[in-house]
């Protein structure tokens, strides 16, 4: 097979097994991981490989802009003291426990284990993200977690940089020195840069194609130049998505939000369905190289570093989970999370693509890079299969209410905005503003509990009777020649926002999968 008949294969598989994590409870990531180790064991499967440098801008950079771009700046400023603990004290623990394994039952030079302990010490934001879509919990915990897939990344992969250039150069000389120096103010500062270029593009491609391929490039290329720079790419992503959504002057109207919206989901879906799968599928690369006599020695190390990670995260999030408890200054003026919280933010450190990818990027002659890596894909596989399959039933046990909080928020948000138009249309007289007054008071009454729906009802069902005749006349309009194509897609995306409006289907997401 080809490469591309390669890919369109796996892809296909993908689908059948996304239709199965749809209808368990089985996070994606999971199933499509262990897919690719056996898919990779089959024999006679080519073999895909995966560059570490690409993987990361490849796969990373649109995932952190897509879920930095909806993260609030707000939420970093008021859960700053939990996001601090997460990602940078559970980053600098877990690659000091890492790396004293390393050095002391591996023999690895020291500089060589702290790299061991940066490349497995960060939780992936896709794995932490697309896991946490499928499971029911308390917003504070959803932003938290999500909140450290955006930060903890980058104190990682600054230690990885620190740690390789410190094995590479025997020590740290002033050069060093300087660029880690510069690595974090530099990577905010060119984010911010390369939001304010986005600034003076965006009027010349605001409402096309070309703007939104220039929204994939312009991420690309902020990681790729901050990476070039021996700058934090992380950072730099992150810094130019929410300069991108506080700037007021970038608010896209209603037709290019709901494209722009569609291309990303559908962009970042998609890159992580891949990202998966071809993850799992590097166990014959990852495994090849190694003698039977230097995969066990290798194996049972693994399992060590396995241990090290999900266990000293763990013990951290409890003890600040009850430190915080009892000191005031350590959380802020937020309330303390519960026990449960505390119990389900520690066991929700899947690792990914980042840890593998960060491995494969090791210099050829590193030391003992072969150990490294397979530690590295044990961490992963391990992580995803044992944390992945038990997170949702472990939400369960400890019933929190993620999903009876998120339909209170939502009631009550859909009650303030409808009470908001009704005061922004209270004065205007005439028939006109009565009639307007009328239906956006019906449309109040459907939102109470228990309330009379009669006529709110009725509407949606003449608005989509009427809306389904339009359909069928502006479809025999086309097939008459009477309007031209260009003509019909318009009317047509006209009468399904009309559609989406006025029936269920408006307030019904579209699911992953």
């Amino acid at each position: 097979m080809t490469f591309f008949e390669s890919l369109i294969a796996l892809l296909l598989m993908a689908v059948v097994l996304l239709q199965v994590s749809r209808r368990t409870w089985i996070p994606y990531p999971t199933m499509l991981a262990a897919a690719g180790v056996i898919v990779a064991l089959v024999p006679g499967t080519p073999a895909i490989g995966l560059d570490g440098h690409t993987a990361l801008a490849l796969f990373i950079a649109p995932v952190l802009l897509d879920a930095a771009f909806d993260f609030p700046v707000t939420a970093i400023r008021k859960f700053w003291r939990p996001l601090f603990a997460l990602a940078v004290v559970a980053v600098l623990l877990t690659t000091a426990v890492v790396a004293w394994i390393g050095w002391a039952f591996a023999g690895l030079p020291v500089a060589a284990a702290v790299t061991l302990g940066a490349i497995v010490a960060p939780p992936d934001a896709a794995a932490a993200t697309t896991v946490l879509r499928s499971a029911a919990l308390p917003r504070r915990t959803v932003q938290v977690l999500t909140g450290e897939s955006l930060l903890n990344d980058a104190s990682a992969l600054l230690l990885f940089g620190a740690a390789v250039a410190i094995q590479s150069h025997g020590g740290i000389d002033g050069g060093v020195a300087l660029r880690l120096g510069l690595a974090v103010p530099g990577g905010i500062a060119l984010g911010l840069a390369f939001g304010w270029l986005y600034c003076f593009i965006l009027p010349f491609t605001r409402g096309s194609l070309g703007g939104n391929l220039l929204e994939f490039l312009s991420t690309f290329a902020a990681w790729i130049v901050a990476e070039r720079l021996g700058l934090s790419a992380v950072l730099c992503v992150v810094a130019l998505a929410m300069s991108l959504a506080s700037i007021p002057s970038l608010q896209l109207d209603a037709r290019n939000r709901i494209q722009s919206f569609a291309v990303w989901g559908i962009a970042v879906f998609s890159l992580n369905v891949l990202a998966f799968l071809l993850m799992g599928m590097q166990v014959r690369h990852i495994l090849g190289s190694m003698t039977p006599e230097r995969l066990r020695e290798a194996a049972g190390f693994a399992g060590l570093v396995v241990a090290a990670v999900i266990v000293t995260r763990m013990l951290w999030v409890l003890i600040y989970n009850r430190l915080a408890l009892r000191f005031v200054a350590l959380r802020g003026g937020i309330a303390p999370a519960s026990l449960g919280q505390g119990i389900v933010v520690g066991w929700c450190g899947m690792r990914g693509l980042v840890t593998l990818a960060t491995a494969l990027a090791l210099p050829q002659d590193f030391p003992q890079r072969d150990l490294i890596l397979l530690s590295a894909f044990a961490v992963v596989l391990a992580t995803l299969v044992l944390q992945g399959l038990t997170l949702a039933p472990l939400i369960r046990l400890l019933r929190l209410p993620g999903g009876e909080d998120s339909q209170r928020e939502l009631a009550y948000a859909r009650r303030a905005l409808a009470d908001v138009a009704l005061a922004a249309v209270a004065d205007p007289p005439g028939r006109v503003a009565d009639e307007t007054r009328r239906q956006l008071e019906i449309d109040r009454q459907s939102l109470e509990d228990g309330a009379d729906c009669t006529e709110f009802d009725e509407r949606q069902r003449l608005k989509l009777t009427a809306i389904t005749i339009q359909r069928q006349h502006l479809r025999a309009m086309r097939d008459d020649d009477r309007i031209g194509e260009e003509s019909f897609e318009l009317l047509q995306e006209e009468l399904d926002w009309r559609t989406l409006a006025a029936g269920p289907e408006g307030r019904r997401p579209i699911e992953e999968g």
